[in-house]
């Protein structure tokens, strides 16, 4: 296991982490996260998830860097990648909806994208090609990572100046979700479509 496939592991480990801190009962145990008088109450609970999926999210920038860097891109590493790169961000993302942080819309569509994709690049891979990440997929990836950032840190400093950026890039991320399924499925609909033509040919 190479440098890169090793920092894609600890995202994964991150991800398993924020989980738990975002959705274990820990009043229950008796344990109680302080709560700030700022913006009417911010949680310790929150401002440290928020530094967990930062490092998260900076490892996946990271280990494309490095095996790119270094020469050491294996399908492993590949696999791993794109698994932790879902699991940690539609993770959070039905998290912070089921805690109605951010509309229920956004996860769903956002998951529903990442399913019709993940299709196409099976089908592809099927047929030996590989499909290749485009510009408005990691745009998308890009602004959800942000605007996630922001909600877990109750979208300072924009909430002093009543602007909710959080919800904004989440909202356009939730349309480049769209944008680059639909460009995933035109640009391979002739490879999706190949075999069905040459058997009714």
């Amino acid at each position: 296991m190479n440098l890169p496939t090793k920092i894609t592991v600890l995202r994964l480990v991150l991800t398993v982490v924020l989980i738990i801190l975002l959705c274990f009962p820990f009043y229950d145990v008796g344990v109680q996260f302080p709560t700030y008088n700022v913006l009417g109450g911010i949680s310790l609970q929150y401002i440290i998830a928020g530094v967990i999926f930062i490092v998260a999210s900076l490892t996946d920038f990271v280990d494309g860097y490095l095996a790119r860097k270094n020469n050491q891109v294996t399908n492993t590493g590949k696999m791993l990648d794109a698994i932790a790169d879902k699991a940690l961000v539609n993770s959070v993302l039905i998290i912070l909806a089921g805690q109605n942080m951010i509309s229920a819309i956004i996860p769903v569509i956002v998951v529903l994208r990442d399913i019709v994709v993940n299709a196409i690049k099976m089908e592809a891979a099927g047929r030996g090609r590989v499909v290749a990440a485009i510009g408005s997929g990691k745009l998308k990836t890009a602004t959800l990572m942000v605007g996630t950032t922001l909600v877990f840190f109750y979208n300072v400093p924009f909430e002093f100046i009543n602007i909710s950026v959080a919800q904004i890039l989440l909202y356009i991320a939730t349309i480049l979700s769209i944008v680059s399924a639909i460009q995933y499925f035109n640009m391979n609909k002739a490879l999706i479509f190949g075999k069905e033509e040459k058997v009714n040919s």
